[in-house]
């Protein structure tokens, strides 16, 4: 019988339901999880009900295919993707919902499949680095970042973790160096100069909005997959921050920043990544609700960035 979107389903894409205990039995490639937390901003909240968003953010039926125009491919049928639910957080207790969040990440990691987290807020990367550290080893994998906000801060209001602080909580563990960090969108008004000199000090690469608008998109990524892939990394989290689209195109989010990349540009770039580079993880995060108006744009947006990973994903397997 066939569904018509308007009659709800609750798993991402209408991928099938499963328990992360069940992946033990029952191996998946890619394990969609939400991480609905927002007690790490610092603006605007909402982005708890990102999880819900990203998965409504369809139109097509619960068992439709998925052909890509670009490339032919049904990711979902290339693909064994599976949807756990929700991590069961308490709301407004910050660290013990992040330490649930990473051992979800963890044993989905240690299963075999590949997590994808919907955020959330963006504190929910530190989480998500330092689950697949406890499975892949700490300092093995890079990471990715897709952010008009560089996440480095050294403390949140005082406390060391926030939707500020992650990339610099990961580096600090040890679970991703900073020679590994690849930041991409940075631009406005923050950080501030000596947290800047701290990221230098560190290694860690980021390519501003003012050397994307120069050299061109496509050249920035070539030396990101470059960055990415050297050394003896094996593999690279991806971590998109839906900031770094312009707000006039992803306005559901809660520190947006003029300037930033087209919608466009984001997914061919994550399915690019996915294709060229081996993927341990993703997240998609700070999507807000609230602040999505009526047209739901921003978690239209989220939804096909998972889909461009998960594609990217099947173009890499059937090149192999």
């Amino acid at each position: 019988m066939s569904e018509y979107r308007f009659a709800s389903f609750t798993t991402f894409a209408g991928v099938p339901q499963a328990s992360i205990d069940s992946l033990v039995s029952t191996p998946a490639d890619v394990a969609i999880v939400g991480a609905p937390i927002d007690w790490g901003t610092t603006h605007r909240a909402g982005a708890r009900f990102g999880p819900r968003a990203i998965r409504g953010g369809d139109y097509l039926g619960a068992h439709g295919r998925r052909p890509h125009l670009p490339t032919g491919i049904d990711p979902l049928a290339e693909l064994r993707v599976v949807d756990v639910g929700d991590v069961e957080v308490a709301p407004g207790y910050l660290e013990d919902g992040l330490d649930k969040v990473a051992g979800a990440v963890e044993r989905i990691a240690a299963s075999g499949a590949i997590p994808i987290v919907l955020g959330g807020d963006h504190s929910v990367t530190y989480a998500n680095g330092t689950g697949l550290a406890r499975v892949h080893g700490a300092g093995r994998f890079g990471l990715v970042h897709f952010d008009a906000h560089a996440d480095t801060g050294e403390t949140h209001f005082g406390a060391l973790h926030g939707h500020g602080t992650p990339m610099r909580r990961l580096i600090e563990s040890g679970a991703v160096p900073g020679h590994r960090f690849v930041q991409v969108g940075l631009r406005g008004y923050w950080p501030d100069p000596p947290v800047v000199a701290w990221m230098a000090e560190q290694g860690m690469r980021s390519y501003l909005m003012a050397e994307i608008v120069e050299r061109g998109l496509g050249p920035v990524v070539d030396d990101a997959v470059a960055s990415a892939s050297s050394g003896d990394a094996d593999g690279v989290f991806l971590s998109i921050d839906i900031d770094v689209v312009d707000p006039g195109m992803a306005p559901g989010t809660g520190t947006p920043e003029p300037g930033g990349l087209t919608s466009r540009e984001l997914l061919d770039t994550v399915r690019r990544l996915a294709r060229e580079l081996p993927i341990l993880g993703a997240d998609v995060v700070e999507v807000s609700p609230p602040y999505d108006g009526p047209g739901q744009v921003t978690a239209f947006l989220a939804n096909r960035v998972v889909l461009e990973i998960l594609n990217g994903m099947a173009e890499r397997r059937l090149l192999d």
